[in-house]
């Protein structure tokens, strides 16, 4: 029998809950000083000395000795080739999931517009995608598939013409599968690299790495560390923290499937937050039995006991009305909605990653084959962030036409406008189109 969980019982209630939630929550994901200088040395070698800095941090970090660069690239033809290596099985599986992602991002895609007024000004949008796009994946065994369909599918689907992936393969070790996904998603070529020095590559380029214009996929405190540092010279998709579920549910749930669903959570690493919210303190009773019957099973039963007694909660709200408006404080990466009615919640909800509504709806079959993007708003982000998208991978430049009416009327108000911030030649230029 395992030693039971420690995990904090509150009631949203109490007086001081406030504060014991804001205990809860708190995540400092920013680096350290020693990590930032580690990173910008990094950096600064790769922009110096290029390709050479990269099979050298290759060696030293990853223990992969290779003579030149060209041993750390991976062309389609070898994609194709891990594509045949995998079972049935999972080629299936990931056929199908590449084409529920790709059919739910295609409804994503937006396209240009315009209109024209009266005097015969044109104004509008023009939509048009990204010239390249870098994707980074982990490597060695803590390799996932998932995240390459969820990084590269919405690129492709947006019309970018080069999605570049990097993956580390720590001692030569290559994960087939993260291959195959990369071969179905449209990944046109691959650099066995990783860490800092991979994501200063794809944002300022070598002589065997394209530059790019936006960096996507997860990576560890270097790889994140990195992605700020290179913000504004490349885009970036944003800065995750650890993963999250808050699931709310009305006590009529089985209590070993939200167990499970806080467990699938809490098995990502130590830091990683399961919070369950409930108006049944007798279900919550209930769950904290389900964790301590079914831990023991977990492989990762380790990782999770210290993710659910360091960051973990259970809470007691008066009705599902609370749940939401906590749900809403919280803004979690995961919201699952485990419910006998969720789309009465759902107008209550406005701050969420991804919303799981209903008893049949775990997060996990968001995280591989539902269609939407598993790649969300953490630590509390949801309140102004969204999902990766195709969205992401499109610029919008805007359209302006001026008739020579048009063009007179608007610098009537333009010249006023200028003259009152004393841009006297913004004010002349517009004045020179207006009609005598």
């Amino acid at each position: 029998m395992s030693t039971p969980l420690k995990i904090a019982r509150l009631n949203a209630n109490q007086s001081d809950f406030a504060q014991h939630l804001d205990v809860l929550l708190a995540w400092e994901g920013v680096s350290d000083k020693a990590v930032n200088n580690r990173v910008e040395e990094i950096i600064a070698a790769v922009r110096e000395r290029g390709d050479a800095a990269l099979v050298e941090y290759t060696a030293r970090f990853d223990g992969l000795q290779v003579d030149a660069m060209a041993d750390l690239i991976l062309d389609r033809a070898r994609l194709e080739l891990a594509l045949e290596r995998i079972t049935g099985e999972q080629r299936e599986a990931l056929e199908v999931a590449a084409e529920r992602v790709k059919r739910y991002h295609e409804h994503q895609r937006q396209e240009s517009w315009r209109y024209t007024e009266a005097d015969g000004t044109v104004l509008g949008q023009q939509i048009t995608p990204l010239d390249r796009a870098g994707l980074y994946v982990p490597g060695g065994k803590a390799s996932y598939p998932s995240s390459v369909l969820m990084n590269a599918i919405p690129a492709k689907v947006a019309g970018v013409p080069e999605v570049v992936m990097v993956v580390p393969t720590p001692r030569g070790e290559i994960n087939e599968l993260v291959l195959a996904a990369a071969c179905l998603a449209g990944v046109d070529r691959v650099f066995t690299i990783g860490g800092a020095q991979a994501v200063a590559a794809l944002a300022y380029g070598t002589e065997s790495v394209p530059r790019v214009d936006k960096i996507v996929g997860p990576g560890n405190i270097y790889v994140a560390t990195a992605k700020r540092a290179v913000f504004g010279q490349v885009g970036i998709d944003m800065i995750a923290g650890p993963s999250e579920i808050l699931v709310v549910c009305d006590g009529q749930t089985d209590p070993d499937w939200i167990a499970m669903d806080l467990f699938s959570q809490a098995e990502h690493d130590e830091d990683a937050q399961s919070i369950l919210l409930s108006p049944d303190a007798t279900f919550l009773d209930a769950v904290e039995a389900s964790l301590n019957r079914l831990i023991s099973e977990l492989e990762r039963e380790a990782i999770v006991r210290v993710s659910l007694e360091n960051r973990a909660a259970l809470i007691k709200v008066d009705n599902l009305e609370q749940a939401c408006e906590l749900a809403n404080r919280i803004a979690p990466e995961h919201l699952e909605l485990s419910v006998e009615d969720p789309d009465a919640l759902l107008p209550l909800i406005r701050h969420a990653g991804a919303i799981f509504m209903g008893r049949h709806t775990p997060e996990a079959l968001g995280d591989y084959c539902a269609g939407p993007n598993h790649v969300l708003p953490t630590s509390g982000t949801a309140r102004f962030s969204s999902p990766l998208g195709v969205y992401d991978f499109q610029k919008r430049s805007s359209v302006i036409f001026c008739s020579p009416d048009g063009a007179s009327e608007l610098g009537k108000t333009a010249s006023v406008l200028a003259r009152g911030e004393s841009l006297t030649a913004h004010a002349r230029s517009a004045e020179y189109r207006i009609k005598p």
